[in-house]
């Protein structure tokens, strides 16, 4: 966990928890650490630890345990709770267990960010009929001589001079500023078989470096035969910035909130509810669907960093009470689009399932500029307020580039969106929208969105893996957050 956990038992402090546990990741803006993986991706609902055991550290005696979700610390001013303890069999009826007060921490190394703003000249055209598109990819090197990507540039067209925009890297990402990193510039192909321009190692020192001596790097074309080519084109570090940002937890603990939204697909290629292989089949025996399964799992972990807990829950792509088709009708059937907790998202669910006839086709564009219409309000009065929207289909868009219009519109607010897709249904739009591979989406007057917001997840694929449909939803929340509040220069409440 990138950070440290304390607790005070009967008046002396105890560990009970800490270390920092490095981990990657493929975000181009900035990491996020351990402590934020970890209250995103366990459920809400579910302890932070499985138990915290207070012991007598000399003598290894049971004295007590408990529970508690993550979010109730971090959302405390001071991170810091007060917990009763208990037996191994729940309360000891008279017997008082004492209190442990557990404190959540974050290490320096967590905090600490290099800001690099690289660029390249007299790249080697790989292209037969135009120039290069290129996009830079930093790696780091495992202790098995393996390569791990932690950061990637937004793609550049037609360039063979390109100038990226700022990244950021963690302390977490690459550890020593000493380690070699490989630096590789690729041409971008949509196939996803991108061609090596060429590349190079440096250290995080070395670029510094580069920086301070205003000189260039040239890249190198490795062979097979083991012996490498040196290219003309070079990589220029035209800004180096070491500082400590402000996490995650600093906003959250500060009283910036998330605030969830949800949007329900009721397009006819669901199947009928009532019928067992419909994907909106409501089981008797409890067991939930797909639907349920994600409102469940995202709603649970996000409801806690809103501090009201009143969710707006639209349905689209079905005809209303009234006989009407809608692409974003409020799913309680009142004229307010707000219901009361997770719970309240699944009744509403629930009760439409009766009253709205499945139809089509599948728009997202509605939904989206709502959600962008609420951000943007919220927005004029208070930035401590960011929007994340759930979507869940099972098809295919027919207004892909009416939603791109939107996303790249809702790029400049505070809100993400996450879409799940369920269903057997071909999702390579999704990935589109989900521009993970580099490229931002572009409307169609060809402005470019200033930041990635969507995340995509088929439950199909996710759940034949190792991590949990709410895992991988969750994975680029923190990034995009702390992209937006940086790119505004808005900081944490009482700094």
């Amino acid at each position: 966990m990138g950070g440290c956990l304390s607790g005070d038992l009967k008046g002396g402090k105890q560990a009970i928890g800490g270390g920092v546990h490095g981990r990657s990741t493929m975000n181009n803006d900035t990491g996020h650490n351990e402590a934020i993986h970890h209250f995103y991706t366990v459920r809400g609902h579910s302890p932070l630890f499985t138990l915290i055991e207070a012991l007598n550290l000399n003598e290894q005696d049971f004295l007590g345990e408990t529970t508690c979700v993550l979010s109730e610390i971090v959302t405390k001013s001071n991170r810091t709770l007060t917990l009763n303890l208990r037996g191994k069999n729940g309360p000891g009826g008279s017997r008082n267990f004492g209190a442990l007060t557990v404190h959540a921490g974050e290490t320096f190394l967590s905090r600490m960010t290099v800001e690099m703003k690289l660029c390249c000249s007299r790249l080697y055209n790989v292209d037969m009929f135009s120039k290069s598109d290129p996009f830079l990819r930093i790696s780091r090197q495992t202790e098995d001589g393996n390569h791990v990507p932690i950061c990637k540039t937004e793609v550049i067209n037609n360039n063979l001079n390109p100038v990226w925009r700022p990244l950021y890297l963690s302390m977490q990402q690459f550890g020593s500023k000493d380690d070699p990193l490989l630096i590789e510039c690729f041409d971008f192909n949509s196939n996803g078989n991108h061609v090596l321009i060429g590349q190079l190692h440096k250290s995080v020192s070395e670029l510094e470096k580069l920086h301070k001596d205003r000189s260039g790097a040239n890249l190198i074309f490795p062979s097979h035969r083991g012996q490498e080519k040196v290219l003309k084109g070079q990589l220029f570090v035209d800004q180096f910035i070491e500082k400590e940002h402000f996490s995650f937890l600093d906003y959250i603990s500060s009283g910036f909130e998330l605030n969830f939204m949800v949007a329900i697909d009721f397009t006819a290629s669901n199947g009928t509810p009532r019928n067992q292989d419909s994907l909106h089949y409501i089981d008797p025996s409890g067991r939930l669907n797909s639907y349920q399964q994600a409102i469940m799992e995202v709603g649970e972990v996000i409801q806690f960093y809103d501090s009201d807990r009143r969710f707006p829950a639209w349905g689209f792509g079905g005809r209303t009470y009234d006989g009407t088709l809608s692409h974003c009708f409020n799913l309680n059937g009142t004229n307010a689009y707000e219901v009361e907790g997770v719970q309240g998202i699944m009744s509403a669910y629930a009760s439409a399932l009766h009253n709205v006839t499945l139809a089509g086709p599948t728009l997202f564009s509605h939904v989206i500029s709502m959600a962008a219409q609420m951000a943007s309000q919220a927005n004029s009065n208070c930035i401590t307020k960011y929007f994340v929207l759930l979507i869940m289909t099972d098809g295919v868009l027919t207004d892909i580039q009416e939603t791109m219009d939107a996303l790249v519109r809702a790029s400049d607010l505070p809100l993400s969106i996450l879409i799940v897709g369920v269903g057997n249904a071909d999702f390579k739009q999704m990935e589109v929208l989900d521009a993970d591979d580099g490229r931002r989406l572009e409307s169609s007057t060809g402005r470019v969105a200033t930041r990635d917001i969507v995340q995509f997840v088929p439950v199909q694929e996710v759940h034949s893996g190792q991590v949990s449909v709410v895992q991988a939803l969750l994975e680029e929340l923190p990034s995009q957050f702390l992209t937006y509040m940086r790119s505004r220069n808005i900081k944490p409440l009482h700094v």
